[in-house]
């Protein structure tokens, strides 16, 4: 199954492979959050992924939960939101299996969500720590440069913004922003500045290509 990920996630990086395309999943969840919120963030990236990095992508919305029979077909997860989220016993088993296999979630809180994102990730996986990523990491540089790590899109909570990453025998399989909240620079409907925006599909790209290459 890791050799599957794998080999879909380096034909998404070639604009005319065959049979494959690259394409952001929003993970739906139980708890009441509003894991629907801004709903054209993943596809206004994707666009942004095909003219930037000719990256194959899927210029499509798509939503998936844990509990969906081709779960194993979406293997990069999105997940936002400002409430609670909550995951039952058999998704919890479903998602830790779903990244150890090869699949990636990257998690933006978008003010509201970073207590019980941290309380069910840790139900996944009760061994790990999160890692707060240093400005070199090669996600802040691998196709646009972000000396001072994550940019800031909005003002949620005073101090600098964070990015925190689990890993599994090496590899990242989540990446998680906090006081960012990159993915509102994503839409248009908050009326940010355009360097704000600008900014923000910057990082949204780096996370892609990073998730690609490494």
């Amino acid at each position: 199954m890791k050799r599957l990920f794998a080999f879909f996630l380096v034909l998404c990086l070639g604009a005319t492979a065959q049979g494959a395309s690259f394409s952001i999943s929003r993970l739906k969840y139980a708890g009441g959050g509003d894991w629907y919120n801004d709903p054209d963030e993943e596809t206004n990236l994707e666009k942004e992924l095909v003219t930037r990095a000719k990256i194959n992508a899927r210029i499509d919305r798509e939503v998936v939960s844990l509990q969906d029979d081709d779960l194993f077909s979406h293997p990069f997860l999105y997940i936002t939101g400002h409430g609670n989220i909550s995951f039952s016993e058999n998704e919890v088993t479903r998602l830790r299996e779903f990244l150890t296999k090869g699949g990636f979630l990257y998690a933006d809180d978008d003010y509201g969500m970073d207590e019980s994102f941290k309380r069910e990730m840790k139900k996944v996986f009760p061994e790990k720590a999160w890692v707060e990523l240093p400005f070199d990491h090669p996600i802040y540089h691998c196709f646009y440069d972000f000396p001072n790590g994550l940019p800031k899109t909005h003002e949620h909570y005073p101090g600098a913004p964070h990015g925190y990453a689990l890993f599994h025998e090496g590899r990242m399989i989540v990446f998680y922003t906090y006081n960012s909240n990159i993915t509102d620079g994503w839409t248009a409907v908050h009326n940010d500045p355009p360097e704000k925006r600008e900014e923000a599909l910057k990082m949204g790209v780096n996370i892609v290509w990073y998730v690609l290459t490494h």
